[in-house]
């Protein structure tokens, strides 16, 4: 098995706003495992407040190079155990994990569906982002879209836009990004009609959940709270459902064990994404049918997608029946 890797500039349709800041670009990482004539792929993205450095990234490969090249074909969840001993971020980890399920599968002549054994029937809708702007325009941009359902995301409550984005006739959910006060939080968990949103996503600063109370009428979404295995049994006691990314837990590997774990606790699923290409969006589809929410909209909010794979198209989830995660560079 051989390594390379290249970086690429992901080019945003509209700036991207959130509560951490607002966005133009994002700096992408692919990593491409060969063998035997195939190529996996698996991709990692710099997130500014994950503190991502790809240029220390590309540090690793090379200090690890020679490991991963001596390593034989394996099984997947073994190659896995090989990569813990690597001491990787898991966002590299990431990388490594999916692009192996790749290459594994092209190998093999089978799909990651096939390689698992997994029964898919209908997949999730994604949600589509609705990024910070005045309510006026993020209502706009609702009504002209043809997704059916929408992630809106804002910084601070605005009580009365609560009220307009619940009388859209659309599925929508509310993403903070851990930017509302604790009174905020009181007035949603204890408002009947907060049970019309999807879901309310992060709404404190990671640690600040205990106030939470999952039993009124928010469906509470932990995103940054939850890193490992380890925090579910805690958040579980106040938040009805988790996000999980591929990249944030690092790999399809671990996403795989988080979600069978989420689901002992009685929470609720998603896979989630960050802006990715097709590489990184492949990977979460493949395990959309594992999942109850999907929010995989990375590659459809870019410009210059470099990738062919698994896709979203207006909401609905298209699963490659390709070999591996279906990837090749276009």
């Amino acid at each position: 098995m051989t390594i390379t890797w290249r970086t690429y500039r992901l080019k945003l349709r509209e700036t991207f706003s959130i509560s951490y800041g607002s966005y133009d670009f994002r700096d992408s990482l692919t990593v491409m495992l060969l063998a035997n004539g195939e190529t996996g792929f698996g991709e990692c993205v710099a997130i500014n407040y994950y503190k991502i450095e790809l240029d220390q990234f590309e540090i690793s490969l090379d200090r690890i190079k020679k490991e991963l090249e001596n390593h034989e074909i394996v099984h997947p969840k073994e190659f896995f155990r090989f990569l813990l001993t690597l001491n990787l971020h898991p966002f590299l980890m990431s990388a490594l994990d999916c692009a192996f399920w790749d290459l594994y599968g092209k190998l093999e002549i089978k799909s990651f569906t096939q390689l698992m054994n997994l029964d898919i029937g209908t997949l999730p809708e994604s949600s589509f982002t609705i990024c910070i702007d005045n309510i006026d325009q993020q209502l706009r941009k609702i009504n002209q879209s043809s997704w059916q359902k929408f992630k809106v995301k804002c910084s601070g409550l605005d009580r009365e836009a609560v009220y307009k984005l619940l009388n859209t006739n659309r599925e929508v959910a509310l993403d903070s990004n851990a930017s509302l006060s604790e009174e905020d939080c009181d007035f949603l968990q204890n408002n009947e009609r907060t049970a019309g949103f999807m879901y309310l996503e992060q709404p404190l600063p990671t640690g600040r959940f205990n106030g939470l109370d999952k039993n009124m009428h928010a469906n509470w979404m932990c995103d940054e709270d939850c890193q490992n295995l380890s925090d579910l049994k805690v958040l579980a006691g106040h938040y009805s459902s988790v996000n999980i990314k591929v990249m944030k837990a690092g790999g399809i590997t671990p996403a795989l064990e988080m979600i069978s774990e989420a689901r002992k606790f009685g929470l609720k699923v998603m896979i989630g994404c960050m802006t990715e290409s097709t590489v990184g969006i492949s990977a979460g589809i493949a395990l959309a049918g594992l999942c109850d929410y999907a929010d995989l909209d990375g590659a459809n909010l870019i410009s210059n997608d470099f990738a062919n794979g698994s896709e979203v198209v207006l909401g609905c989830l298209h699963l490659s029946d390709k070999p591996g995660l279906g990837i090749s560079l276009r």
